[in-house]
């Protein structure tokens, strides 16, 4: 083959057969910044790779549950760590989100909830809310701008939810990622309508997944920094609402019992993007030098996806709003097929990531983590400690079912909650109960035992009083004027006088 023919098929035949849309003077966007090339030996800043999945149940994996085809992910837990008691640090996606990029339990930074805390109909409401702050703050230190400023490479792709454009929160290069936290603009498939993918629409053919896009561009953007260590957040929107099925994967459940033939489709789906990172990964033998967590925002929506033996879904406080799977792998430094039981919580990434880069703390800045490299590596243990989670809103129920909450109206009410050990306890806010359930007999939280423990009971409750204490956690007292209490009867009586308060 000629010069000329050598030309040719580099640009134009070699990305068919990859299957790898061609856009003009993109992959040379992706070579950032000036940073040097990565060193070789074990002192070198491996790359990170942070996996986030949307709305994903800890049953919605292939490795915990027959209903889901996920190989890809399966892979990772094969040849990674699972964590098998790992906790998203807040039930829903902003706050969840900003707890993890800020490395801050959510009193830090005030992001309770997606949009207002009056979530469901004012007359429900016993209390008047703590008001909830949207996004991160630009003077927040994120845990991108920290890995940047040391030298990494970053790119964020998919959902952000904490402000307008990553690009001013740490991230070199933002693909999709604004404010929105379903995929809006057009849905999963191409073309896009408005926001930051509509510049993709005329890059892909009409119906490109969401997924494939981001896959594309995730590859396009290791290849431009092979050489350089890099931090990739790829934050799916899957599988978020809309669901949308995909052709070519739904038709397989179908027939498949108990299961949301359409969701599961959009989960194999984002299988298949993870695996194309990490086959890219093969080829370009970086999987030795890349750290890559996956993990999801919250527990699944229990209408779309039961998360049994787990207590109902997104947006609740019980085990299924919060837990979620976690596996992590990297080679030669985690045992392949290994195992850990110690509850873990996502404000732990960002000391972990550090961890892994060789990268100090920020200055001034308080990390509610730790990070998880002792367990990872089997060289240590953490001390016991609890986890703990506050929620001073309201946040109404699915219109489709109950979600196995308390009631009908909210999939929880204003409270907090904590783990030590096997213990879970919850305070609601309303009306001062409490609730304790011992996870090790009773994973699913139905069976009450503060009174049967007053006295672990009251150590855990003081535990978490001096925890909001120490973080600033707001206590909503004020009632709500406009509260009408239900009788048994389901009818509406008694209003609130606006000078009453809340009892403790």
């Amino acid at each position: 083959m000629n010069a000329i023919g050598n030309w040719i098929f580099l640009f134009v035949w070699l990305p068919l057969l990859l299957q790898i849309p061609v856009a003009e003077s993109q992959a040379a966007d992706f070579a950032v910044a000036e940073s040097p090339d990565r060193e070789s030996g074990d002192s070198a800043m491996p790359n990170i790779i942070y996996i986030n999945a949307d709305d994903l149940g800890v049953m919605d994996v292939g490795f915990n549950s027959d209903r889901y085809h996920t190989p890809n992910i399966d892979r990772l837990r094969a040849e990674g760590m699972l964590f098998t008691n790992a906790y998203a640090p807040a039930a829903n996606c902003a706050p969840s989100r900003a707890c993890v990029m800020s490395g801050q339990y959510g009193p830090r930074h005030g992001v309770y909830t997606v949009g207002s805390s009056e979530r469901g109909k004012s007359h429900d409401r016993k209390l008047i809310p703590t008001q909830n702050t949207n996004h991160l703050s630009n003077d927040d230190v994120t845990l991108p701008a920290v890995l940047q400023d040391a030298g990494y490479q970053t790119i964020h792709l998919g959902k952000w939810h904490l402000g307008p454009d990553p690009t001013q929160q740490g991230f070199h290069v933002n693909i999709g990622g604004d404010t929105s936290g379903s995929p809006s603009g057009g849905g999963y498939f191409s073309p896009y309508k408005s926001g930051p993918m509509k510049r993709f629409s005329d890059q892909y053919p009409a119906k490109t997944h969401r997924v494939d896009i981001f896959a594309d561009q995730a590859i396009r953007f290791m290849r431009a920094n092979q050489t350089k260590p890099f931090f990739m957040h790829m934050a799916y929107y899957s599988v978020h609402t809309g669901i949308e099925p995909v052709p070519g994967l739904v038709e397989k459940y179908q027939d498949k019992e108990n299961v949301h033939a359409a969701y599961a489709s959009m989960v194999e789906k984002m299988d298949q993007g993870i695996g194309k990172i990490l086959d890219e990964l093969d080829s370009l033998s970086l999987t030795d030098k890349t750290f890559v967590l996956f993990c999801s925002d919250n527990g699944g929506v229990r209408a779309l996806s039961d998360q049994m033996p787990y207590r109902s879904g997104k947006g609740s406080y019980f085990e299924g709003g919060i837990r979620e799977p976690l596996v992590v792998r990297w080679p030669g430094k985690i045992t392949p097929g290994s195992t850990s039981d110690v509850p873990v919580i996502g404000v732990d990434f960002f000391p972990t990531f550090l961890d892994v880069a060789g990268v100090k703390s920020p200055s001034g800045q308080q990390l509610d983590g730790v990070s998880l490299m002792p367990l990872l590596t089997q060289t240590g243990d953490l001390e016991e400690r609890a986890l703990y989670w506050h929620f001073p809103v309201y946040l109404q129920s699915y219109a489709r079912e109950r979600d196995d909450s308390h009631d009908p109206l909210f999939r929880t009410r204003p409270g907090s909650a904590m783990r030590l050990g096997k213990w879970k306890l919850h305070e609601y806010f309303e009306d001062g109960r409490l609730e304790l359930y011992d996870l090790e007999a009773d994973i699913g939280e139905r069976r009450n035992l503060a009174d049967r423990y007053p006295e672990k009971t009251t150590q855990l409750h003081a535990m978490m009083k001096r925890w909001r204490e120490e973080t600033g956690a707001p206590v909503p007292t004020q009632l709500n004027p406009n509260y009408m209490a239900a009788d048994t009867g389901g009818k509406q009586k008694t209003k609130n006088r606006k000078t009453e308060k809340a009892s403790r």
